[in-house]
């Protein structure tokens, strides 16, 4: 059976590349079992980022209709679930994820792309929530979109499928880079994440979807005692002693 999916593993970030071009990166069950062994491998290696790119002129073509067509049962091994999953994980994983765009993203594929913590399109990449124009509706991806996205500035293109362009993306926050030069933008966001200390970064990534959700008070007693966790921490010895001597932390030392 032919590799979809691969991921490598260098200098600490975790790379998934989706290679099914027969099927513009569809999302068939295959691709996403592989997908998820490629999260278990950055997991495993305690990776600091997890970078999400694809070979082929089409980020992800969203669901593989054929296969879908021809499912015989609802198995939660192959069947939506395992969609929901791998979507879940990637918002979960408590290392960043960064989704590398250079090509077309539709439908199903704008959800898995949503679910990455930061995400950097190409200023060509087209987009287009196509569901309803083959009796569907974009159910399950709704739930990363609308978590970036407010309702009324996604519901032309989830109420009629329009295609819209990587400037309209990122005017409504589905994405967060727009650039000539995904693969350098991408270097940049890593670059950046190893200069912070690991758990600053997981913590951070954790307040971010958690801070939102919390009544005002509580938020500030929450991270109040955060604050006072995390300047008592290794890390931020190490940290505030290479400020004091002008010089990078260098994070690989004890409690980095």
């Amino acid at each position: 059976m032919t590799e979809l999916v691969r991921t490598a593993l260098d200098g600490g970030i975790a790379t998934i590349t989706l290679d099914s071009q027969h099927n513009r990166n569809a999302l068939s069950r295959q691709l996403l079992a592989e997908l998820h062994a490629g999260i278990d491998a950055a997991e495993a290696a305690s990776a600091r980022a997890i970078v999400l790119r694809h070979v082929g002129p089409a980020f992800c073509a969203g669901a593989d209709l054929k296969e879908r067509a021809a499912a015989a049962d609802n198995d939660p091994e192959t069947g939506p679930n395992q969609m929901v999953a791998a979507l879940q994980r990637l918002m979960d994983t408590d290392r960043p994820t960064i989704a590398a765009v250079n090509g077309a993203v539709r439908a199903g594929g704008i959800g898995l792309m949503a679910s990455c913590d930061l995400v950097v399109v190409n200023s060509s990449t087209t987009f287009a929530l196509t569901e309803v124009r083959i009796g569907v509706a974009a159910a399950i991806i709704s739930v990363p979109i609308l978590r970036r996205v407010p309702a009324g500035k996604i519901a032309a293109a989830m109420l009629t499928g329009e295609q819209f362009d990587a400037a309209e993306a990122r005017s409504i926050g589905l994405v967060t880079h727009v650039t000539d030069d995904v693969d350098g933008t991408v270097q940049s966001l890593i670059d950046g994440v190893r200069s912070g200390a690991p758990r600053a970064v997981r913590e951070t990534k954790a307040l971010l979807k958690r801070v939102p959700t919390l009544d005002r008070d509580v938020a500030f007693d929450e991270m109040g005692r955060l604050s006072d966790e995390l300047f008592a921490s290794p890390e931020a010895q190490i940290g505030m002693q290479a400020f004091k001597e002008k010089r990078l932390p260098n994070w690989s030392d004890e409690g980095a």
